[in-house]
């Protein structure tokens, strides 16, 4: 059996497959500090035997949790001698430059934890000064007396020889066996002496954090009988194994988010569809990402916590380009000093819920508007609903305030919402080029459904896509994806002056890695694929774009198609060239991804009259005509290809589609739900 659980901020969920090859899906409520426990009762509340499963692969918020939260370790840093603070120093990047609000980032190591090494490589990697190893004797004394528990060495030009930083964790190692210790190029060897120290260090920060909570489930797993092969899912769309995660947790930050876009791609896949915006609506937060000709973003120049006014901490790994913002079903409604209606970023997460949970929630939420807007019923809470609680608290807070009516008070807590989201579909698309008519939406997580169709309005997009179990999609996702492994190398030199052998050896020598990585995780090299990305940029500028190149042994014409696709490529991202200006490579960059065994998805066709699946009929109030009798259908029962029009609601279990008039739904051989335009409205 193969079992996936993806822990989110509100629930955590579980995809499994049946003895009939067949999805089945579950939640139970997110389990603060001790999520490894959710993981549990949503196994167990899906009556799952842990005998019989033998895969199991999982997403978790617990490292992005510590960062966020600052409850990691304390931690040493080992550096060159001279730059002790390039934390702190950091970039000088400003969004906005007069933004009067910008604050610079905290270091998460602070001065006193700070030392230094005698030793200097140069950029070409030749050791100018050797490894003073009393250096090193001098900081782990230090760290000890200071109760560190995990050390990051950054060194510089380490990207280019790794010597010193080995030695270095070598002798650390001999000193104090049982520290966690995290050298810079093991996680990346790309160039960039801040970004790459700032990614060790948070490695450090979280990885005792990592491994304990790792261990801790591999032991309840155990303890249920569980002898399966574990895997934890990373931030570049792939999955690797638990012994690996513990090592490089900082892969893990946006493990769960990933996977549904991941997933939205292998559904696009499968029904044949290229251009994809994924939108991913949960309990606390929305994110969404962009998917061009089947292909998923994936980028090195990623930032956590960066706002307008926040310039954030870089992080040097590969992970999939994805917008976040926090609004979801949990999101508290409130009324700013100015008087102004807001929806998020706090949640009122599982506990104490919105109001609807009865559990103790007293703010107004998204979930609590659609439920008084009739998106939403009573019946299909897990909790006792009290209608006339929420209502009250809504017309107290929210309606009162603003001299509105209760329905129009739950109807602009979803139109704030929906605006949060579509402003953020616009960052995904609008502001990066695309066209968003010309993409699909593909909608999941609890809240996707229900708000998905009145943003495909808003952005002209003509087709909907609400996926089989859009629930736990990010779940679904990771039973489908495959191992992944990214290997980004520095290499600078301008197109116009390459040794075509030595970048040929270059890629060997990292395919080779690649190959002995996966060799200790059980995968063949008949089943390993890979592709390549040259980083490259105009010579003199700051930004380079990743341009996709053959695997085979290039000569000077597949350069020249290189270069023509990396103009194209500036021109779409950036909107000029400079066709006159000699361009370079900066980095080369491998994505190697091991095939393992996942279910086969097979078509299966429903039949029967739509009728019988419409479960009620039932008022739901909408922006133009107000309140309105429409049919509630049961998702599973819907025959397959019948166009049903709008408006309408389709429920299944932890979740509900809303489909506003002037669109239609229909559900196709994979049990998706395909919502388009009425084009023609006589022909309805």
């Amino acid at each position: 059996m193969r079992v996936a659980t993806d822990i989110g901020g509100t629930f955590t969920d579980v995809v499994y497959i049946d003895d009939n090859n067949h999805f089945r899906v579950g939640k139970s409520n997110t389990t603060p500090p001790k999520f490894e426990e959710g993981v549990i009762n949503s196994i167990e509340n899906c009556s799952i035997d842990f005998k019989q499963i033998d895969t199991f692969i999982h997403g978790t918020t617990v490292i992005i949790n510590a960062i966020t939260e600052r409850k990691g370790v304390k931690a040493g840093l080992i550096t060159t001698k001279g730059f002790r603070d390039v934390l702190e120093i950091a970039r000088g990047n400003r969004p906005h430059l007069f933004n009067i609000l910008y604050k610079k980032p905290s270091p998460f190591i602070e001065r006193y934890l700070r030392y230094e090494a005698s030793e200097r490589v140069n950029y070409k990697g030749e050791i100018l000064i050797p490894l003073d190893l009393n250096d090193i004797d001098i900081a782990v004394n230090n760290f000890k007396k200071e109760g560190v528990e995990a050390i990051a060495i950054a060194f510089l030009h380490s990207y280019a020889n790794i010597a010193h930083e080995k030695m270095a964790s070598e002798h650390v190692k001999k000193l104090w066996p049982e520290i966690f210790v995290t050298c810079s190029h093991e996680i990346t060897k790309e160039w960039r002496e801040y970004e790459r120290t700032n990614t060790a260090v948070i490695n450090s920060y979280v990885q005792p954090i990592a491994a304990k909570y790792m261990d801790d489930l591999e032991k309840k797993l155990k303890n249920k009988k569980a002898k399966s092969v574990n895997y934890i899912m990373q931030s570049n769309g792939g999955v690797t194994t638990f012994e690996q995660g513990k090592i490089t947790p900082v892969n893990m930050m946006e493990s769960g988010p990933v996977a549904g876009v991941y997933g939205a791609k292998i559904l696009g896949d499968l029904i044949g569809v290229k251009n994809i915006i994924a939108l991913d609506v949960g309990g606390t937060t929305a994110k969404c990402s962009l998917i061009e000709n089947g292909e998923v973003k994936v980028s090195t120049d990623y930032c956590i916590e960066k706002t307008n006014e926040y310039a954030g901490y870089p992080i040097k790994v590969p992970v999939v380009d994805i917008v976040e913002i926090g609004n979801g079903g949990g999101s508290i409604a409130w009324i700013d000093d100015a008087g102004s209606l807001n929806v998020g970023p706090r949640s009122a997460g599982s506990v104490p819920g919105p109001i609807a949970y009865n559990i103790g929630g007293e703010e107004p939420t998204t979930t609590d508007a659609n439920l008084l807007t009739g998106r939403l019923s009573e019946k299909n809470f897990d909790f006792n609903v009290d209608l006339e609680k929420v209502s009250n608290i809504i017309y107290e807070k929210i309606a009162k305030p603003f001299n509105v009516s209760i329905e129009e008070a739950a109807l602009g807590i979803i139109r704030i919402a929906n605006s949060n989201m579509l402003n953020a579909l616009k960052l995904i698309s609008i502001r990066r080029g695309y066209d968003p008519t010309e993409f699909t939406l593909v909608a999941y997580g609890g809240g996707g459904s229900m708000h998905a169709m009145a943003l495909a309005k808003e952005l002209g997009i003509k087709r909907v896509v609400i996926p089989l179990a859009s629930p736990v999609f990010s779940a679904w996702g990771m039973i489908m994806s495959d191992l992944r492994h990214d290997y980004v190398s520095t290499y600078v030199k301008k197109t116009d002056q390459i040794n075509f052998e030595e970048i040929h050896n270059m890629w060997s020598d990292m395919e080779r890695r690649a190959k002995k990585q996966f060799a200790s995780e059980n995968i063949l090299d008949t089943k390993i694929a890979f592709q390549r990305f040259l980083n490259m940029r105009y010579s003199g500028q700051e930004h380079s774009v990743a341009v996709p190149v053959p695997l085979n042994k290039w000569a000077s014409f597949e350069m020249k198609d290189i270069i023509q696709t990396f103009h194209n490529l500036h021109e779409k991202q950036y909107s000029f060239t400079l066709n006159d200006v000699v361009t370079e490579i900066v980095g080369m960059h491998l994505t190697a991804v091991g095939e393992v065994n996942k279910p086969i998805i097979t078509p299966e066709f429903k039949t029967g009259s739509p009728d019988d699946a419409i479960i009620e009929k039932r008022k739901v109030y909408f922006e133009d005509d107000g309140w309105t009798l429409v049919p509630i259908y049961n998702r599973e029962l819907i025959p397959t290809n019948v166009k049903l029009y709008g408006p309408l609601i389709v429920e299944e279990k932890a979740a509900v589609t809303v489909v506003c008039k002037d669109q239609f739904v229909y559900a196709d051989e994979f049990s998706n739900l395909i919502i388009e335009m009425v084009v023609n409205k006589d022909a309805k």
